[in-house]
C-alpha cells in the first residue's frame, strides 16, 4: 500500500470521507484546512485519511475511512500509523484524534496504534450534527479525545 497526498486538480473521495463523518459541511471545512491523503493499492483508492495542523507543534487526525470491501485486512491500522510517521516527518510533536463514544472499534484502533485518552468533548456531536447518529447500538453524543507524543 502506498499513500500520496490529494493533488490540487483531484477531488477528494467525498463519498468515501462520508462514511467516517457524516456531515458534508463539517468534511469540507476541515478539507479546506488540512491535507488529504489518499491510500492506494495497484494504483486503486482504498482508503483515505486527513491531517489538519492545530498548532506549531500539533497536527490532528481527522477523518480516517476505508473502503467496505477492503475493511478488516489492517489497512485502517496501516493508514494510522501512516499518519504517524508522517507527522514526524513534517515536525510536529504531538497527533491527536477525537472519535465519538459509539466508535468501540476506533478507540481500540487507536489505542493499539499508540493513542492515549486525553479528554472527553461531553456532547460535541449534539452540538456539531443536525441529526443524530448511532453506531453499536449507541448513540454518538460524546467525542472521545485521544493524543500521542510523536
Amino acid at each position: 500500500m502506498e499513500t500520496r497526498l490529494l493533488t490540487e486538480n483531484e477531488q477528494p473521495p467525498m463519498a468515501l470521507l462520508l462514511t467516517a463523518d457524516p456531515s458534508e459541511t463539517v468534511v469540507k471545512d476541515y478539507l479546506d484546512r488540512g491535507h488529504c491523503y489518499i491510500a492506494e493499492i495497484d494504483n486503486q483508492a482504498v482508503g483515505v485519511y486527513v491531517l489538519v495542523e492545530t498548532s506549531d507543534d500539533t497536527a490532528e487526525l481527522i477523518n480516517i475511512a476505508v473502503y467496505e470491501q477492503h475493511q478488516g485486512k489492517g489497512i485502517g491500522k496501516a493508514l494510522v500509523k501512516d499518519a504517524i510517521q508522517k507527522s514526524k516527518d513534517l515536525g510536529f510533536k504531538t497527533l491527536e484524534v477525537g472519535t465519538g463514544n459509539s466508535s468501540i472499534d476506533q478507540l481500540a484502533l487507536y489505542q493499539k496504534c499508540g493513542f492515549r485518552i486525553t479528554g472527553v468533548d461531553k456532547d460535541f456531536f449534539i452540538r456539531h450534527y443536525e441529526e443524530e447518529i448511532f453506531e453499536n447500538g449507541i448513540q454518538c453524543i460524546d467525542m472521545v479525545r485521544l493524543s500521542q507524543e510523536l
